[in-house]
Parts: structure tokens; C-alpha cells; sequence
């Protein structure tokens, strides 16, 4: 017992001690202080009363992690990197490479492109590899594929054969797809046929289905339907799914032989292998009963898809429309028309493109309902949750082009102010379908505006197109404002074609303006754009009649033969 009372008398006084020490502290600070209440419980910090607890506490420390990683996780790593393994098979760029000056590259090309100056795309690209910027792979592919569209298919493989086997840059699959492509459409489809054996022997990845869709189309083609077969076969062992339309090139294959049997011998497989599979084949197979004049089953096939209720995309419905609207079922292709519209609920789904409303347009001005084309093209879906079509410039090139044809200005104008209050840039189709139908109404104080816009808008005028304008100005006495607007083109790159400035010069001296033409001969060699033999002559001729040879012959300097121009 005597014990036990020397600890409590032990324990009072250090209380005693305490209590002392903080009211000590309590006056020299004058501020008060709470009761020390010393039956309070102290928990360390990082205890928790439940699983629970704990389980959140460690989910919001991840969620900061997350938002703000540790500083070592910033520092960048200043250690050695792993070498690289010589043998691994490179990679093609991904889609991160298109950034920075590889994207204003790329953006570059593609404006050529789309504005149809595809030698001028084919340079810009080919000269980058040899700079600080080299192209993605998605840039090569580009200028590769427009080639391929305007089927100048010796420059696509030519393409291919610079960038990816002289240039050591890395094809991906489209790019072998559209080599395939290529070979296929001109005839040469067992070239293709090695370039897909080759993908399998060394490509890093495997083909896709667009490359069985174009060598089953080519084989077809070449009249070898049992290789395409063989070929199917394979790409189904190989682990691919049943692509819709590499069965549809086998049916359509088989319909053209009349062999109705086998093709659908290969539909009914399809359905059987693919719960949803595309309506194109049912378009395949519609087109080839109307040519047969067996109408009721064609419109079997079209009611049996309908019955599916797929949720068809736009490419898919766009063909059963033309198909309709090709063998006169007019009714139908509208009402298909009306459903699209309906099931129009972007961003969830998107059933229209401007495909379609360029097919239903047309078919308006065909018809000749000339005033109810505006209609069809702003027509939207009455269904509850659908959603008007937010039309691009290809659709507003369409109907300007249409209105352009019948002489409808004032629509065509008016839908080009439209079109630029929107968030869309006129295109170089935009002002070249205008300024064509301006000409062909004579009036050439709109056309010239409507050409300085273009430039202005640094959209690029192919050669053929410039010397058509430049040509109908200088004939019509307007040398002078050529050369103003020919002076603008050039102080961007690419240069103006050499004809260009030609055209313009000589018209200058024509008109007795030899102090112009004298500042756009200097901006030709000044910008290296070459001067032609027969401009060269003209030139000397005119200026020396005026006295003024001399001063000719040193601004071009005869002796200096580097600025000839390659014609």
C-alpha cells in the first residue's frame, strides 16, 4: 500500500510541475489558453476507426498522386537508357509524332492537296526528308493516296519507293494498303499479291481488312474469283473476322458470272458468322435483280434489310439510295432519306453525311425541282432527339457548283455568304466553281474579287487554274490588277508556276506597262522561278523597241543560266 501512495504522490507533482510551466507561459504571452483536459485520448494520425476509412484515405491519396505527382516523377531521367535491341523490328510513327513543325508540315501537304496542286505537295514533301522536319508517315500516306485518287498510279509507287525504301522511313499498314491498291487498279495484281506476302514475312503487324478488300477486288477484276476464294479462306484461318465487304466483292463476283447459287452460298455464311453485317450487300444484290428487270425480289432483299433494323452508317445507306434512286424508286430513296434524317442523334450516332445530301440535291435538280433543292439541303429529322446535319464545305461546294450550272447566281452567292459566317474556310473548289461561272457571265470585276479572296486567304492556285484566270484578265485588258494579285502568290511558298508570271508579263507589255513588267520580271529572278526561252525573247523584243534593251538584258542577265526554268 505505502507503495502505490508514492506513485499517486509522484504523479501529482509532476502534474503540479506542468500546470506551472504553462501558466508561466499563459502571462508571458497574454494570450489565453483552453483547460487542459488530460483524460483526452491521444490517436496517432495515421490510425483509422474503420476498414472503410482507411480504403478511402488510401483512394484520395491516389487521386492525388494522379493530379500531382511526386517531384521525382518530374525530374526527367538523366540515367543511361537501355540500348536498343539491333534486331527489333522498327515501328512506324504513332500519332503522337504529329506535332509541332511535323504538323505544319503535314497541314502544308495536305492544303496542296486539297487544292489540287499535287506535284507542287509531291515537292514539299519529298524535299522535307532531306531537312530538319521529316515527314510522319501519315504525310507520305496522304500525298500517296491523292496520287492514287487522281490515278496517277506510276507517281503513287514512285512515292512509296522514295519514302519508305530510299528514305528509311517506316510504312505502316495503310500505306502497304494503298501500295495494294495501286498495283490492283492498274492491273497488276500479282504485284499486290507480293506486297501482301512481304507484310506477312516482315511487317511488324499483321493485314488488315481493307488489304484483303482490295486483293479480293483485284483478283476479281483480273477474272481469278476462285484465288479470291483461296483468299478469304486464308484471312479467315489467319483469325480475321468476317469482313462484310470482302464477302460483298465475292457476291457481287459470283452475280456478275450469274452464278446466283454460290453467292448466296457466301451471304448466307456471312449472316451466319456476323449477327450485323453491312447492307451494302443487300445493295449489291438489289442493283443486280433491277438490271434483270426482276423488281419484286429486289425490293425483297431491300424490305428483308429494313426488317433487320441495323443501325446503318452513312456510307451504307448512301448506296442503297443510289441504287433506288438509279432504278427509279424514288418514293423509297425519300423515305430513306426522312429515316437518316430521324436517326441523325449526333454525338451518339451519326446516320447522314454530306453524301447524302449531296445525292438528294442532285436528284432534285435532276428532277428539275430546282426550288426545292434549298429544302432538301436543310432539311432535318422531325423525330424527337434528332439533330440537324452540320453541313461541311463539300456539301456547300455541291449545291454552289449546281446553282453555278444554272445560272442561279444570286443563290450560289448567297449560300457563299453562309458558308463563310460559319465556322468553315471556303475552299479552292468554293472559289474556282465562282469565279468560273463569273467568267462564263462576263463579269469580270467579280471574278477578280472573288480571285484576290482566294489568295488572300492563302489558298494556293494550281498552274492550270492561274493561267486560265490570268488568261481571261489580260484579255480583258486587267494586266495591271494581275500583277498585283500574281505579286501576292509570290510572296508565299510554293512559288507561282513560271507560266503564270509569263502570261502576266506579256500582257503588261502589251499595254505598254513596261515599269511593271520590268518589278515582275525581277520577282522572277529574284524567287528563282525560272525564265522561259520564249519569255525571254518576247521580253527583249518589247524593251528594246521602247530603248530600253539594255536595261532588260542586265536585269536577266543572260549568262546566268541557273534560273532557267525546267520545261
Amino acid at each position: 500500500m505505502t507503495l502505490y501512495r508514492l506513485f499517486l504522490r509522484s504523479l501529482r507533482r509532476n502534474s503540479s510541475t506542468s500546470s506551472s510551466q504553462i501558466t508561466s507561459l499563459h502571462h508571458s504571452h497574454s494570450h489565453p489558453l483552453p483547460t487542459i483536459n488530460h483524460n483526452i485520448q491521444i490517436f496517432r494520425p495515421f490510425a483509422f476507426s474503420s476498414a472503410e476509412e482507411a480504403a478511402a484515405e488510401r483512394r484520395r491519396r491516389k487521386r492525388r498522386l494522379r493530379i500531382e505527382p511526386p517531384l521525382h516523377a518530374l525530374r526527367p531521367n538523366t540515367g543511361p537508357r537501355p540500348p536498343r535491341d539491333p534486331n527489333a523490328p522498327r515501328l512506324p510513327d504513332s500519332t503522337s509524332a504529329l506535332v509541332g513543325p511535323r504538323l505544319n508540315l503535314h497541314n502544308r501537304v495536305q492544303s496542296l492537296i486539297r487544292a489540287g496542286d499535287l506535284d507542287a505537295a509531291s515537292v514539299v514533301a519529298r524535299q522535307s526528308v532531306f531537312s530538319n522536319t521529316r515527314p510522319t508517315v501519315f504525310t507520305c500516306n496522304a500525298i500517296m493516296a491523292a496520287m492514287y485518287r487522281a490515278k496517277r498510279y506510276d507517281d503513287a509507287i514512285a512515292l512509296f519507293q522514295f519514302f519508305y525504301n530510299q528514305s528509311n522511313i517506316v510504312p505502316n499498314i495503310v500505306s502497304y494498303n494503298v501500295l495494294i491498291n495501286t498495283h490492283c487498279d492498274a492491273g497488276r495484281v500479282d504485284v499486290g499479291l507480293d506486297v501482301y506476302r512481304h507484310i506477312l514475312a516482315n511487317a511488324p503487324f499483321s493485314p488488315s481488312p481493307v488489304t484483303y478488300r482490295h486483293l479480293t477486288k483485284g483478283l476479281i477484276d483480273a477474272g481469278r474469283i476462285n484465288e479470291a476464294v483461296d483468299l478469304l479462306r486464308e484471312m479467315l484461318n489467319k483469325g480475321h473476322g468476317a469482313d462484310s465487304l470482302v464477302y460483298n466483292n465475292l457476291i457481287s463476283g459470283f452475280l456478275e458470272l450469274e452464278n446466283l447459287e454460290k453467292a448466296n452460298e457466301f451471304f448466307d455464311e456471312l449472316k451466319e458468322r456476323c449477327l450485323v453485317y453491312d447492307g451494302v450487300v443487300n445493295a449489291t444484290y438489289m442493283d443486280w435483280f433491277f438490271k434483270r428487270g426482276r423488281e419484286k425480289e429486289a425490293m425483297d432483299s431491300y424490305k428483308s434489310l429494313l426488317d433487320r433494323q441495323f443501325r446503318m452508317i452513312p456510307a451504307t445507306c448512301n448506296a442503297l439510295l443510289e441504287v433506288l434512286l438509279r432504278h427509279n424508286k424514288k418514293t423509297e430513296a425519300w423515305a430513306l432519306f426522312d429515316q437518316m434524317l430521324d436517326s441523325h442523334t449526333p454525338p451518339n450516332f451519326q446516320a447522314v453525311n454530306s453524301d447524302t445530301f449531296n445525292i438528294m440535291v442532285n436528284e432534285s435538280f435532276n428532277l428539275g425541282k430546282i426550288s426545292e433543292a434549298m429544302g432538301v439541303f436543310k432539311k432535318a429529322g422531325t423525330k424527337p432527339g434528332s439533330k440537324p446535319f452540320a453541313m461541311d464545305v463539300a456539301g456547300y461546294n455541291n449545291i454552289i457548283g449546281k446553282y453555278c450550272e444554272h445560272k442561279m447566281m444570286a443563290e450560289a452567292e448567297q449560300l457563299f455568304t453562309e458558308l463563310c459566317s460559319k465556322s468553315l474556310s471556303p475552299d479552292v473548289t468554293t472559289y474556282r466553281t465562282l469565279i468560273n461561272a463569273y467568267f462564263d457571265e462576263e463579269r469580270i470585276d467579280d471574278a477578280l474579287m472573288m480571285f484576290r479572296k482566294m489568295v488572300d486567304s492563302n489558298l494556293r492556285a494550281v498552274a492550270s487554274f492561274g493561267n486560265k484566270v490570268f488568261g481571261e484578265l489580260v484579255n480583258r485588258s486587267r494586266a495591271a490588277e494581275s500583277a498585283e494579285v500574281l505579286t501576292k502568290m509570290g510572296e508565299r511558298d510554293p512559288k507561282p508556276d513560271p507560266m503564270n508570271y509569263e502570261i502576266v508579263v506579256k500582257g503588261l507589255c502589251k499595254e505598254g506597262l513596261f515599269d511593271l513588267g520590268r518589278d515582275m520580271l525581277g520577282q522572277m529572278m529574284r524567287y528563282g522561278v525560272g525564265v522561259t526561252p520564249i519569255l525571254k525573247d518576247f521580253v527583249l523584243e518589247a524593251f528594246a523597241k521602247e530603248g530600253r534593251g539594255e536595261e532588260i538584258e542586265r536585269l536577266l542577265d543572260v549568262r546566268r543560266q541557273g534560273y532557267a526554268a525546267h520545261w
